[in-house]
């Protein structure tokens, strides 16, 4: 291994740990030049997954591609890192036991079931994106169908309640109305 600070290849292992749902060994190392320490990880290399696009084309899977847009929808959200990460290490390994080609829809119906027992709002942005919301009518049904699901956990506060739903719809509607017949269109 090289050394990130000065790029020599002598180190020495200093602790290993496997992470706790065995799929890496974790090692911290110590430059033997310049006493430098760093962490490494070692995991099992699977390149034969393959996504198939939407357009049918096919590109190799790539976990950080996936983490990056899962971290987009939490961003400025309370999750924590850890959350992210065992979130992509189940979707990963939801995927590998799968097959050797996953459809993209497959990967983002994953990650929006995941994200729904997380976190509405990043439910909502990932989604948002994902199923492309071309007006805010797409939207309010989304947040509909959250507000009309059964909380997984009893404590877990009402986000959307349904009558300030039913009432930011309505809203909505009649700016769009008031809108649409100021410029003359019906």
């Amino acid at each position: 291994m090289r050394c990130p600070k000065c790029g020599s290849r002598d180190d020495k292992v200093i602790d290993s740990r496997q992470s706790r749902d065995g799929s890496s060994i974790r090692r911290r190392r110590q430059c033997l030049k310049c006493k430098f320490r760093y962490t490494t990880y070692e995991e099992i290399e699977r390149s034969d997954l393959r996504v198939i696009k939407s357009d049918r084309s096919h590109e190799p899977f790539d976990r950080r591609k996936l983490a990056a847009s899962i971290a987009k929808a939490f961003e400025k959200r309370s999750a924590s890192l850890l959350t992210l990460e065992d979130m992509v290490d189940q979707i990963v390994h939801e995927l590998e036991t799968g097959g050797r080609e996953v459809p993209s829809s497959v990967i983002g119906a994953r990650v929006l079931e995941k994200l729904r027992e997380i976190d509405e709002v990043a439910y909502l942005r990932y989604a948002s994106v994902y199923q492309r919301f071309h007006d805010v009518d797409q939207f309010v049904d989304a947040i509909h169908t959250l507000g009309r699901r059964i909380k997984p956990n009893a404590l877990q506060r009402e986000l959307f309640p349904p009558e300030a739903i039913k009432e930011k719809a309505d809203v909505a509607r009649r700016s769009r109305e008031r809108t649409t017949k100021g410029h003359g269109r019906v």
